[in-house]
């Protein structure tokens, strides 16, 4: 499963995920948190006392060239934005000695130029999620009109991602195969199936992205982002990031607070916790959204789940999908809708309270009238499926960031089975599929560079942390640590559903969001909006 804010060139608004709107809010509120469970609970005891330290303030000398590098605007996208390439070092261990790396970046220039702060970045999450296309696309337009008025808003695809030479592992074939690998292997067949399906794709990434794959980490692209903060020539950073925008951002006040400015991080991830028990975190996390849209549903008298309670939708679910495993249903294509596909499908679906009705009329065209369309779409959104059966490059992206910034959750299908139970107790509904997706990075062909570490970012101005507290991808007790890590952490909480924030329609957090970036005046550490 992944941490990323599904931000998509479709998006309306802020991103096909995250238009839910709400009103109200205070500087107090309930004390309900969401995204618990048992696994979030062993996770919050098990976090790191590593401390991932600060970068030398003054800048290496042969570093400099490309910090001084003069970058070539050119129109693109739409009127009004503007692309270029930044040249930055493959490995920073030795610039200049080996290979560089061309990133794409783009601005949209302050709408009141006499005004202007300087400049905003923005990355929109993944990892794998290109922020130009979010600029372009959303934070370009849709970012509040006095923001859009004072920032040029800027943009880095992160290497290996969008435009910034993306990995790329498989075929659209053999991507679309692998989608439809059951995740849930019920024999030792299945399981084999499975596991060789991680190794092509593996094996596929390393093959065509070559040394790159190597050099994709979190810190290196934090790296990469304070090159661009150079050329662009600002003295500190100014950021808003989303879902895994928040680690590249955390990542980037630990390496760098002399230069950290007004940071934004919404949708917050907890650096200190391992890939394991992030992957636990998250399964509970999914759970609590989904019991909120079970709640809802149940409500209902056209609920295709039942009327009884939250606990008996879920148990209508898994057994829809546990059919589906071996009697997948038509969808009008050459696809049928097997379980893994369906459950994807339903996962997409609670990253967005707007998008519950589609899920409840999809799944009553499934379970009632064999028409697996609807939940098909949901999972091709999911994947970035074009209707030509082309994929984005999203899923490889994350795939090679998660594998390279943490040793893997588990090393074999045994390391699995053990654990199993645990991820059932906090998800009876999707808790072995999110056991044995913590798979994909078993075997990865390039030795994992990083290692989880707590953010203390000692020196640097207030940090807006914000946590929504049924956040599914984020769940909001990573918004409380790494509130609570950040020497200068300020947390701010959104009382709802869905996933993100900032700019999704309620008053309270974006005019706290907005002060903050506009007069650098953070809220209340602790304020809560509904």
């Amino acid at each position: 499963m992944d941490f990323r804010s599904l931000f998509r060139t479709a998006a309306p608004a802020t991103a096909l995920v995250v238009l839910v709107a709400a009103a109200g809010c205070d500087s107090a509120g309930s004390d309900d948190t969401g995204g618990g469970g048992g696994g979030a609970d062993a996770a919050r005891a098990g976090s790191v006392s590593r401390v991932l330290e600060p970068l030398p303030a003054q800048t290496p000398a042969d570093l400099k060239p490309y910090y001084e590098q003069k970058l070539r605007w050119t129109e693109c996208g739409a009127p009004g934005f503007e692309c270029a390439t930044l040249r930055v070092p493959m490995d920073y261990a030795s610039p200049g000695a080996g290979e560089d790396v061309e990133l794409a970046v783009a601005r949209k220039r302050a709408e009141n130029p006499g005004e202007r702060l300087g400049s905003l970045h923005i990355n929109p999450g993944g990892p794998g999620a290109s922020a130009i296309e979010f600029l372009q696309n959303f934070a370009g337009v849709g970012y509040p009109a006095d923001v859009r008025a004072r920032y040029d808003i800027v943009a880095a695809d992160p290497r290996g991602v969008g435009g910034s030479q993306p990995v790329k592992c498989l075929t659209d074939a053999e991507f679309e195969k692998h989608t439809q690998i059951d995740q849930t292997p019920d024999d030792e067949r299945e399981v084999e199936a499975l596991t060789a399906s991680f190794e092509r794709f593996a094996e596929g990434c390393e093959k065509r992205a070559g040394k790159l794959l190597g050099h994709v980490s979190t810190e290196e692209a934090a790296r990469d982002m304070d090159v661009f903060r150079g050329v662009l020539g600002d003295k500190k950073l100014t950021y808003v990031g989303a879902s895994y925008g928040t680690m590249l951002g955390a990542t980037y006040a630990g390496l760098f607070p002399q230069r950290t400015g007004r940071l934004v991080l919404d949708g917050a991830m907890d650096p200190s916790l391992t890939s394991r028990q992030l992957n636990l975190d998250q399964n509970a996390g999914f759970t609590t959204a989904f019991d909120a849209f079970a709640e809802d549903c149940v409500k209902r008298a056209d609920c295709p789940l039942g009327t009884d309670s939250a606990e008996a939708a879920g148990k209508q679910l898994r057994a829809f999908l546990d059919r589906l495993d071996s009697k997948p249903v038509p969808t009008g294509e050459q696809r049928g809708l097997g379980e893994p596909l369906a459950t994807m499908g339903v996962l997409m679906a609670m990253y967005q309270e707007d998008f519950w009705p589609q899920l409840r009329d999809s799944l009553t065209d499934a379970m009632e009238r064999k028409d697996g369309s609807g939940l098909l779409a949901l999972a091709d959104m999911y994947f970035e499926r074009e209707p030509d059966g082309s994929y984005g490059s999203m899923m490889y992206g994350f795939a090679a960031v998660n594998c390279i910034d943490q040793p893997a959750p588990f090393d074999t299908p045994a390391d699995v089975e053990k654990l199993v139970p645990d991820f059932e107790a906090d998800s009876p509904v999707f808790g072995r599929d999110f056991a044995w997706a913590a798979l994909n990075c078993a075997g990865w062909p390039v030795a994992p560079t990083g290692e989880a570490n707590r953010i203390e970012a000692a020196g640097t101005p207030p940090i807006l942390v914000v946590g929504t507290t049924r956040d599914p991808a984020t769940p909001y007790v990573w918004a409380e640590s790494l509130a609570a890590q950040l020497k200068e952490g300020v947390l701010l909480t959104y009382e709802g559903d869905g996933h993100t924030a900032y700019a999704r329609g309620n008053g309270c957090i974006d005019d706290a969001i907005d002060t903050f970036l506009l007069e650098g005046t953070p809220p209340a550490d602790g304020k809560r909006c509904r």
